[in-house]
């Protein structure tokens, strides 16, 4: 399952993924990843959540970000829940065909593998394609 926090700068976006963690890591038995571009998550999750500071790998790539999320369930096939924050901080690319593309390809996987993800993503709603708008919570 894919959800999508989608807003603009200061609408709680962050505030609402933290809300997200700590409830996965209350009621799920699995792991719970979150990645963010800086670490400043790290007093705000439970420590029982794996952070991971993605701002150390440089991402900037679509395909970069596809090989971290395959990497880290490699790793560990107890995932339960992945969180991204500040998805646009993540990856160069903004334009709305390649946010689709892997929006698309990130619910597929998330079905593949029985993975729930939770993306943040700093933009108006209203300008996500239709296809993107779906993921919206």
């Amino acid at each position: 399952m894919l959800k999508l926090i989608m807003g603009l700068k200061g609408s709680g976006k962050t505030k609402r993924l933290v809300d997200m963690v700590r409830e996965a890591v209350n009621e799920e038995t699995g792991s719970v990843v979150v990645i963010e571009k800086e670490r400043k998550l790290t007093f705000d999750i439970p420590y029982q959540a794996r952070l991971i500071d993605a701002g150390d790998y440089d991402i900037g790539s679509y395909e970069f970000l596809k090989g971290i999320i395959c990497g880290v369930h490699a790793g560990n096939y107890d995932i339960t829940h992945f969180f991204i924050d500040n998805f646009y901080k993540l990856v160069n690319d903004r334009s709305p065909e390649e946010l689709e593309a892997f929006m698309d390809w990130l619910n597929r996987f998330s079905e593949q593998e029985g993975i729930s993800f939770v993306v943040s993503v700093s933009a108006d709603v209203e300008s996500a394609p239709e296809s993107v708008r779906k993921y919206v919570i």
